[in-house]
């Protein structure tokens, strides 16, 4: 069984450095901590609606591109 968390923290990973994107760019440019994206891309975090909508917003792709892996 794939483990969610991690699946949507290298998912996010992939995203921002597409855009060639750190993670503390991606923190103030959603409104986050730098510290929470790096446990967001470890899978140590569990994510919430909203920042999640905030991320996606910040890397400019909708919220459903953040679950591109299969169960």
């Amino acid at each position: 069984m794939t483990n969610p968390r991690k699946e949507f923290g290298v998912r996010l990973r992939e995203l921002r450095q597409e855009q060639l994107m750190t993670q503390e760019e991606l923190a103030h440019r959603a409104g986050l901590n730098r510290t929470y994206i790096g446990d967001i891309e470890r899978g140590e975090k569990n994510i919430t609606l909203i920042s999640m909508t905030k991320l996606a917003k910040a890397l400019g792709v909708k919220i459903r591109d953040f679950f591109d892996w299969e169960i």
